[in-house]
């Protein structure tokens, strides 16, 4: 497949939220190695389908050491969230030059549709947690940069507006 390329800040579909899948087809696998093939080359530890264009609950994860062992996920919600929170540094392909730290659980509990189309329940903690929620925002409608307050918000934005 290919590495795609992503729509750039402030496309009116970063703000509008993905169409859930229905089945899990041909097509949708397709999209998912794209989307694996478009993280690696960035390179991240997830990436959604609406960071692309296409406007459909997908996203991918893998935050693993060695690379290689993404989770495939279509209509990813959060069933339980840690009470105890963790910073990471956060950055988007959308808006590129830019990050900020994020405070989020810890470990997160997901229902998802996995790549043979069954419903799946997995715990993520760490970093796959803070990715795996982040995936969500994008299928939401939301950067990550909307967890700041308005002030640094408009501040990062300012900063990659110039950086362009």
């Amino acid at each position: 497949m290919t590495a795609r390329k992503c729509l750039p800040w402030p496309d009116k579909r970063l703000r509008t939220p993905a169409e859930p899948v229905s089945e899990i087809t041909d097509d949708i696998r397709a999209t998912w190695t794209d989307m694996i093939d478009t993280m690696e080359a960035m390179p991240g530890v997830g990436l959604a389908a609406v960071q692309i264009g296409v406007m459909q609950r997908l996203a991918v994860v893998d935050a693993s050491e060695e690379r290689g062992k993404p989770v495939r996920m279509a209509n990813p919600e959060i069933l339980h969230a840690s009470v105890q929170l963790r910073d990471h540094d956060e950055a988007s392909p959308n808006l590129p030059g830019v990050h900020a730290t994020i405070s989020r659980p810890r470990a997160v509990t997901v229902r998802f549709l996995n790549e043979a189309g069954e419903v799946e329940e997995r715990d993520f903690v760490g970093l796959w947690a803070t990715s795996v929620q982040h995936q969500i925002d994008h299928l939401n409608g939301k950067m990550y940069f909307d967890h700041l307050s308005r002030v640094k918000r408009d501040m990062l934005i300012k900063k990659a507006r110039k950086l362009r």
